[in-house]
């Protein structure tokens, strides 16, 4: 019997029954894989055979308790906990990625030393030996009794200690080294990432056991391996930053217990990650002053509000073509403001380089953040130095308008509480807000026009 082969491209998920190159849907050059699928029978008589009847287990809406809590354990690292929605959850699936070196296998190592004072944890690593594993544990200061280690790679031998010896936490360390033998590829190819990601996944919910998985990324920032890996997990996080500074943030992607909206941040140190509970001084920390070409901005994370400097540098081409960077913020967003800028203040940048950099790594998705970027734009254009005191928020429309951000009381609060005098904010967010309870002197504008005429 012939075998039904597809091939899977291990970048995306793209499933075909022809080999290519280069995959259609993401571009990857050779990343499909040789799937064989199980063919399944169509007869009527074995369709028949094969169905069960589950109408026993249909339950009606209103008969579902509500009030049973659900178990969750703390990860004794409060910015861990945040991003998982208040802790880990009894018999989840948690997908931690992010880039080598940049501290998957150390926050799972610190948090077992917490973990480890109420619970037995199973951590089992195919990349490590036992030896290694124990080297870094002391260097974090990891000194559990509770805490078991286990070199392996066969995912279905994991599985059956796991629901042997009852674990009540178990940690994967990676993905990428697990295999099934009954699979026939290699280590970390699309068919066997996903099958024993499905077989950690029915033995986490059968078994009431919450595992954490590690998972490395490709080139381009997705985890490794097929799409469907993260549709099957409950948790999806990812560690970013860059391995050349200290600072490393967390953010949930995925989420089914709780908001994608929250981001942690940590500080890599020689005793492993540090939380960082001021991220906005952080970010301000070693600003330069009587300097153009710089503003600060407020964006939410979530239910944080977290200030960034925006740094602005327009310089005389060299080239025929002038060049636009932007580091930490979306491109065609800055070459939207550039636009406006032309347009509704006639500032042309045509012949100029334009760079923009958000320091400390982080990146800005809010649109609060426009006025931020134009205001640094037209101060390196003008040589005007903005008050250090002063910060602006806003979003920009094609019109030069101002338009309304959310959560702008919490936002004037971190302002003030950040010890900033001024504050230029859209006119129709401060609409019922009671300015006199701020002691810093807040200004609504409705257009890019009056917010530029506060600078000196």
């Amino acid at each position: 019997m012939a075998k039904n082969i597809s091939y899977v491209c291990r970048s995306c998920g793209f499933e075909t029954s022809k080999w290519n190159g280069r995959c259609p849907e993401c571009g990857e050059w050779n990343t499909f894989d040789e799937v064989e699928a199980v063919r399944v029978k169509s007869s009527k008589t074995s369709a028949k055979t094969q169905i069960k009847d589950v109408s026993d287990r249909i339950t009606v809406l209103g008969d579902v308790d509500a009030r049973a809590r659900e178990v969750r354990f703390r990860t004794g690292l409060g910015e861990l906990d945040r991003v998982l929605g208040g802790g880990l959850v009894k018999g989840s699936l948690v997908l931690l990625g992010g880039e080598p070196g940049i501290g998957k296998s150390t926050i799972l190592l610190q948090i077992c030393e917490y973990l480890g004072k109420d619970h037995t944890i199973l951590y089992v690593s195919g990349e490590e030996s036992v030896r290694q594993i124990k080297l870094r544990a002391d260097r974090l200061g990891v000194k559990t009794p509770n805490l078991y280690l286990l070199a392996c790679s066969d995912a279905e031998e994991i599985c059956s200690v796991a629901a042997k010896e009852k674990p009540e936490i178990v940690i994967i360390d990676s993905i990428q080294t697990m295999s099934i033998s009954s699979v026939s590829s290699a280590q970390g190819s699309v068919s066997q990432v996903r099958e024993c990601t499905n077989l950690f996944m029915r033995t986490a919910k059968s078994e009431e056991i919450p595992f954490f998985i590690v998972g490395h990324v490709n080139k381009d920032g997705a985890i490794a391996g097929p799409k469907v890996m993260e549709h099957i997990v409950d948790c999806v996080l990812y560690f970013e930053g860059q391995r050349s500074l200290s600072y490393r943030i967390l953010r949930a992607v995925k989420n089914r217990f709780g908001s994608t909206n929250e981001i942690g941040m940590f500080e890599m140190a020689d005793k492993g990650l540090i939380e960082v509970d001021n991220p906005s001084m952080m970010f301000l920390e070693g600003r330069p002053t009587n300097v153009s070409g710089t503003c600060v901005c407020c964006i939410m994370e979530g239910t944080r509000p977290i200030m960034a400097e925006v740094q602005a540098l327009a310089a005389k081409s060299a080239a025929a073509v002038p060049k636009r960077t932007a580091n930490g913020f979306d491109y065609y967003r800055m070459s939207m403001l550039i636009a406006v800028m032309e347009k509704r203040l006639g500032y042309f940048v045509g012949g100029l380089d334009v760079y923009i950099n958000i320091v400390g790594g982080i990146r800005l998705d809010d649109t609060a953040a426009d006025l931020s970027v134009l205001m640094a734009l037209y101060s390196t254009l003008t040589d005007k130095v903005i008050d250090d005191k002063l910060i602006a928020m806003g979003e920009i429309g094609l019109a030069g308008e101002l338009r309304g951000i959310t959560d702008c009381r919490r936002r004037l609060s971190e302002c003030e509480r950040m010890g900033f005098e001024k504050c230029i904010v859209p006119a129709q967010s401060v609409r019922g807000l009671d300015l006199s309870s701020f002691k810093m002197q807040v200004i609504p504008v409705r257009s890019i026009k009056q917010a530029l005429s506060n600078i000196n």
